[in-house]
Formats: C-alpha cells, sequence, structure tokens
C-alpha cells in the first residue's frame, strides 16, 4: 500500500473522532470528564468496553502469538468469566456503596493515607507502563509501513500520536470516551471479519476448510497438561481470573467507565454482557491467528517476531483493500486504549494526588486548569516511554504486558483481598514498603524457579505470587481492627 494511502486513511478516521469528541464534549465539566455525570448508558459502556479491553495488544499480538502458543490463551479467557463475575457482585456494590470517583479512595478509608497513595502509585505505574506499550504496538506499524518510507524518525511519528490523542480527550474525558470507544469496537471487529474474509479468498479456500485444516494442524490446542509449563491450564486459568480481577476491578481506567453508569444495576448488565461477548471476540482473534499461520505457511512468508505477522500478510501479501482493512482496524484498537489511559491517569492523579474533589471553594475555572496541566503532563511521560520501548522490542507485546501486570497489579490484589476479607487493621506506614519488597521476590523466584523449583517456569500466574505476599505482609503487619470501623467497611 503506498504510505500516503495509509496516511489519509489516518487522518479520515481520526477526522470522525474528532467530530464526535465536538458533539460529546460539549458544556463538559470535570465531573463530565472524571464520571460523565453518571449518565452513561449501560449497553453502549458494555460494548465499547470491547475495544478498550481488547486494544491494539490482542489486535496484533494474539494472532501472530497463535503460531507459538496455539489456542492456550483461550484458557487464560475462561478464566476472564470468572474474574469479571466476581467484579460485578463483590467490587462494583464497593464502589458504588461509597459513591467513588477513583477507586483508590476506599484504600484510605479501610487502611489510611500510605496505602491509600500506594495503591494509586502502583496503578499509575502499571498503567502508563502498559498503555504505552499497547501505543508503541501501534506507532511501530505506522512508523515501518509510513514514515520509515518518508525518512520521518520514529519520535516524530510518537508526537503526532501524542497530541492527537491529547486534543480528542481533553475536555470531555469519559463523557466522549465511552462514545467513541463504542465507535472504534465497531470498526476493529469488522476489521477482523473481513481480514477472516480476504485470507479465505486469498488461498482459495472455503472457510469451512480452513477451520477443519486448523483444527488437523493442532495449531488449535487450548489445554497443555504439563505442570512444569508455563502456560499449564490451571495456571493460564486462575491466571486468568485474577488479571481480570486486578487489570479491570482494581483499574481506575476500567472501573471509571462502568461508574459513570446511572446505577449498580445498570454497571452489573454493562460488565456481564461485556465479559460474555468478549469470549467470543477472543475466540473469533485466535482464529483469525490460526488462518494466518496457515496463510503464512502456504505462502512461504517468514517475519521476525510474531507481533508482525499480522501486519506483513495484511499489508504486502493480500492486496490493497485487505490492507485498507487491516489499518482501520488496528487504529480501531490503537485509540481506544490511549484515550482511557490518559483519561483514568489524569482523573487519578487529580483525585488521589492533588486532591481535588476534596478542596472547599475550588472553583471550576482552576480545577479544569489544573487537571489540563496533568493532562499534558502524563502525555509526556508516555511519549518518553514509548521512546524507551521502540529500543527494547524483542518478543510479543502481549507476553511484556501481562509480564508488566504481574509485577504491578500484584500489590493491589493483596491490598483489596485482605481489605475485602479480614477484618483486621494494617500498619500503613509499612504498607509502601511491603509493596515494593513483593513484586522483587517475586522477580527473585521467576528468575531461578527452574533452579529453585525442579525445573518449574512461573507464567502469567506470578500475580497470584505477588499478591499472596503482599497479603501476608501486611497479615504481618496487621492488627484487629475497631468492630465499629470493621462493619462499616
Amino acid at each position: 500500500m503506498s504510505p500516503f494511502l495509509i496516511l489519509g486513511i489516518f487522518l479520515l478516521y481520526t477526522a470522525l473522532l474528532f467530530t464526535v469528541t465536538w458533539i460529546t464534549s460539549r458544556k463538559a465539566d470535570s465531573q463530565s470528564f472524571f464520571i460523565g455525570n453518571r449518565k452513561s448508558p449501560w449497553f453502549v459502556v458494555a460494548y465499547g468496553m470491547i475495544g478498550a479491553s481488547l486494544s491494539g495488544v490482542t489486535f496484533m499480538s494474539v494472532p501472530g502469538w497463535v503460531s507459538e502458543t496455539q489456542f492456550s490463551y483461550m484458557v487464560v479467557v475462561f478464566g476472564y468469566l470468572v474474574g469479571y463475575a466476581v467484579i460485578a457482585l463483590i467490587l462494583l456494590p464497593l464502589y458504588y456503596r461509597l459513591k467513588l470517583t477513583s477507586i483508590y479512595s476506599y484504600l484510605e478509608e479501610r487502611f489510611g493515607f500510605w496505602s491509600y497513595k500506594t495503591g494509586a502509585g502502583f496503578f499509575i505505574l502499571s498503567r502508563t507502563l502498559g498503555a504505552s506499550l499497547r501505543m508503541f504496538l501501534v506507532i511501530n506499524v505506522l512508523q515501518i509501513f509510513v514514515f520509515d518510507a518518508w525518512h520521518i524518525p520514529f519520535w516524530v511519528n510518537a508526537l503526532i500520536f501524542i497530541v492527537l490523542i491529547i486534543l480528542y480527550t481533553f475536555k470531555g474525558g469519559i463523557r466522549t470516551i465511552v462514545w467513541t470507544d463504542t465507535l472504534q469496537t465497531t470498526f476493529m471487529l469488522l476489521a477482523v471479519v473481513l481480514s477472516i474474509f480476504y485470507i479465505s479468498k486469498g488461498l482459495g479456500v472455503p472457510l469451512s476448510d480452513l477451520f477443519r485444516e486448523a483444527h488437523e494442524s493442532r495449531i488449535t490446542r487450548m489445554f497443555i497438561t504439563d505442570w512444569h509449563h508455563e502456560r499449564f491450564f490451571l495456571k493460564q486459568f486462575f491466571s486468568g481470573m485474577f488479571i481480570t480481577i486486578t487489570m479491570t476491578g482494581l483499574d481506575q481506567e476500567m472501573m471509571q467507565k462502568n461508574l459513570s453508569c446511572r446505577n449498580l444495576r445498570e454497571a452489573q448488565k454493562n460488565m456481564f454482557t461485556f465479559s460474555g461477548i468478549l469470549v467470543f471476540v477472543n475466540l473469533m482473534f485466535l482464529f483469525l491467528g490460526a488462518f494466518l499461520f496457515l496463510f503464512s505457511r502456504s505462502k512461504g512468508i517468514t517475519v521476525g517476531a510474531t507481533d508482525d505477522l499480522f501486519p506483513v500478510i495484511a499489508l504486502e501479501h493480500m492486496g490493497p483493500v485487505a490492507g485498507l482493512v487491516f489499518l482501520i482496524g488496528l487504529i480501531s484498537a490503537a485509540f481506544p486504549s490511549a484515550d482511557g489511559a490518559l483519561t483514568s491517569l489524569t482523573t487519578s492523579i487529580s483525585i488521589d494526588f492533588l486532591g481535588l474533589d476534596k478542596k472547599k471553594g475550588l472553583t471550576e475555572k482552576k480545577a479544569t486548569k489544573t487537571r489540563y496541566g496533568v493532562h499534558l503532563s502524563i502525555a509526556l511521560v508516555f511519549f518518553i516511554s514509548i521512546l524507551i520501548f521502540s529500543t527494547l522490542n524483542d518478543e510479543a507485546i502481549i507476553d511484556k504486558l501481562f509480564t508488566i501486570a504481574g509485577y504491578t497489579y500484584g500489590p493491589l490484589l493483596g491490598l483489596y483481598t485482605f481489605g475485602l476479607f479480614t477484618k483486621r487493621a494494617v500498619k500503613d506506614r509499612v504498607t509502601p514498603y511491603i509493596a515494593i519488597l513483593s513484586p522483587t521476590i517475586c522477580f527473585i523466584l521467576s528468575k531461578y524457579s527452574v533452579q529453585l523449583f525442579n525445573g518449574y517456569r512461573f507464567g502469567f500466574e506470578l500475580i497470584l505470587l505477588n499478591g499472596f505476599l503482599m497479603f501476608m505482609g501486611l497479615w504481618a503487619f496487621s492488627r484487629k481492627q475497631e468492630a465499629e470501623k470493621a462493619l462499616r467497611l
């Protein structure tokens, strides 16, 4: 495809997003930005969250990953279902009962100041790294297929992308994102369906035969029964469950959208609807990966990194229309992960660290000015992080993403589990030290697990170990809590 055509598509799509932004951000205030004035329709939130949950990582990394891991990722997805049920039935009622804007405010009420700042701080760290990785994936594709042809450096490409995200989230925040995510989910899912169609057409093989061939090649194998293996099915299932609880239920970005619903009942309907659809959508991505594998094997196509498989086939081997479909899908997958992260991080810093919701006499004008400053500062951090990741692209992005989640969300898992399922009070000032020590121990155990545990390799279940160590550390520095406060929380 011509670099000019690719760039033109990108600009047209961006113009469409800005149109939606202009419509939804009129008369927006700080409450619109943070929680959408609690007026978001639940079915719109549920549909839009599909795109936000999948992002460019799923769009490119999951299909490319199939050639190495088969369908073992689907067991993680089955674990997601249980995790979403826990969120809907345990966490959402808590958040709505306490009328939270930032979900980390719960930690202050339950434990105290330092635990609150620790939880918010780990979210900021994790979301910054995770969102930067997701953005890097898309920016890198644009660099390879567009900007390299014009000898434009990577940092210029990254800067353009960041500026566009800033502009369309600057005013409307979550009220805008709920609707732009819906638009982007539609385009992304349409791109997957059309890509499968073009692969079938390119091979001259009916879809039914492709499904049979994928099954016969054993690439659709889901369950790995060797307990030493890092993708042992039980590890995959429980990892998926707790990854969902942490990366969705304890994540300000994902919960901010749920908290913008009109009430708890609608938020729960949103969560159950979204989780059910997500299973089928992930299965569709895995079959796309299987068909890409069959296509590459048939045509003798080889790529360096698994993340490059989909873009190389779509843009170089399947004709301009298929390339166009891929590009629209990729852009649609990229924006939700970037805009939601920028908005949620702005919310967390504004509420959790600057206390904009608690400052008496603060005018809307002054609050907005502060929020704008935070927004721009986070965007700058994203830009720097993307440049750093551009030097470290040596494995599947989704693998990196879940590894980061294991280290950074583990302390949050331990904190919330301790708060919800015990009635003990922690020594608040010790919490930050435990939260740093826990992932450090996990890193050491993971690095030397083969030697220490008779060949055992840690996979995504590292998040469970991290959460357990955090929980036990809190227990060691805790005491029985006063009955009145325990009952209230």
